[in-house]
């Protein structure tokens, strides 16, 4: 099983039109991996892209504000569709089109519907065709790619690889343009600060996403187990080459070798904090090398409003957020009973803050 994804700079010439060639190459490496014996997700940027020369805004700079957005990507969502559509029936196979937005990684519910879709479009034969639902999303739109939602269908479908499909080579050691020495980074088996630093950040005009969003999605993947390939749209046999794990084909992110439950996974990756829950030592303790549940004895402060059910941050008295987890009461409750023991909780109040269950110890 193969998620591959490309983005708008890769698929968009540089007036924002759909460069038929780029994505003739795309679909037809997905067809070579199906005839493979691959079962293939395409996740596709390019609908904002895509509607800005409809409405006479082609080469023009990207719009900020969400509503202008959600209504070039209403323009171009159906264009763009509609060339996969005719792309890849010309190599005999099926898309059907699949628009996610963030609510559908938050509510549990529509996550299940999420992946039970995209299951039986695959064992229907078909190639989903998975985009950011723009004209509803904004917070996907004002945040990020597609890149996150790329790695997050990973893990819905149990893929065995994911491809980011980008401009460059793959993770490079410096910025080629200011510097000409820049080599690939052929291999990750664990990120550090210095790494996520080379990522830097930002996208291009046609494009709101960038190396950064796709080391995030690396490490979503990583921790999904999920081999991840970082590598040249432009490439030849680039999805091929990455899934056969040929040598120089891109940067490569391996898996962790423990994996992390779906549903820690969703509260870690796929769900916004609301808030944060500072912790004693002791506390931090308990959580980190005992796998214990927080009560409210080991709370020391509460940053925020927040609902009980929502995500929060889990952090230190020096202020290093180390776990997420779904809280149990509300933010005004949680001050409330800060620092006491469980025994000299009013009734009724729940005596773990977190969970066990509901906690996850964030990768580094």
């Amino acid at each position: 099983m193969v998620v591959a994804k490309i983005g708008s700079s890769s698929i968009t010439d540089q007036h924002g039109d759909i460069d038929q060639a780029a994505l003739d190459k795309f679909c037809a490496e997905v067809a070579a991996l199906r005839r493979l014996g691959h079962r293939v997700v395409a996740v596709t940027s390019g609908a904002i892209a895509a509607g800005l020369p409809a409405i006479g805004l082609g080469g023009s700079r990207r719009p900020r504000d969400a509503v202008t957005l959600q209504a070039v990507s209403a323009v171009g969502q159906s264009r763009l569709m509609g060339v996969y559509d005719r792309v890849l029936a010309d190599h005999g196979l099926v898309s059907g089109q699949v628009l996610l937005a963030p609510l559908d990684f938050v509510v549990r519910q529509q996550y299940l519907h999420a992946r039970g879709t995209l299951t039986r479009l695959l064992e229907l034969g078909v190639v989903p065709v998975v985009n950011e639902n723009d004209a509803i999303a904004d917070d996907e739109i004002r945040f990020g790619d597609n890149d996150r939602i790329a790695a997050l269908v990973a893990h819905l479908v149990a893929a065995d690889d994911l491809v980011l499909l980008t401009d460059t080579a793959g993770l490079l050691t410096a910025d080629p343009r200011l510097d000409a020495s820049a080599s690939l980074i052929e291999e990750i088996v664990q990120f550090d600060q210095s790494l996520e630093t080379l990522a830097g950040r930002g996208g291009t005009v046609r494009g709101s996403g960038g190396m950064a969003s796709k080391v995030a999605a690396a490490k979503i993947a990583a921790w999904s187990g999920v081999r991840t390939v970082i590598a040249a749209a432009r490439r030849e046999r680039v999805l091929e080459d990455a899934v056969a794990g040929v040598a120089g084909v891109g940067t490569v992110v391996h898996p962790r070798p423990r994996r992390l439950p779906a549903r820690k996974l969703w509260i870690a990756f796929a769900v916004g904090s609301a808030g944060t829950v500072v912790v004693d030592s002791g506390a931090r303790r308990a959580l980190l090398e005992k796998g214990r549940s927080l009560l409210a004895a080991g709370v020391a402060d509460v940053v925020g409003t927040f609902a009980a059910d929502d995500a929060v941050e889990v952090a230190d008295g020096d202020g290093a957020v180390f776990a997420k987890g779904l809280v149990r009461l509300s933010a005004t409750d949680l001050r409330r009973v800060t620092g006491r023991r469980t025994a000299d909780l009013p009734e009724g109040t729940p005596a773990q803050v977190i969970h066990r269950d509901d906690l996850v110890m964030l990768p580094g």
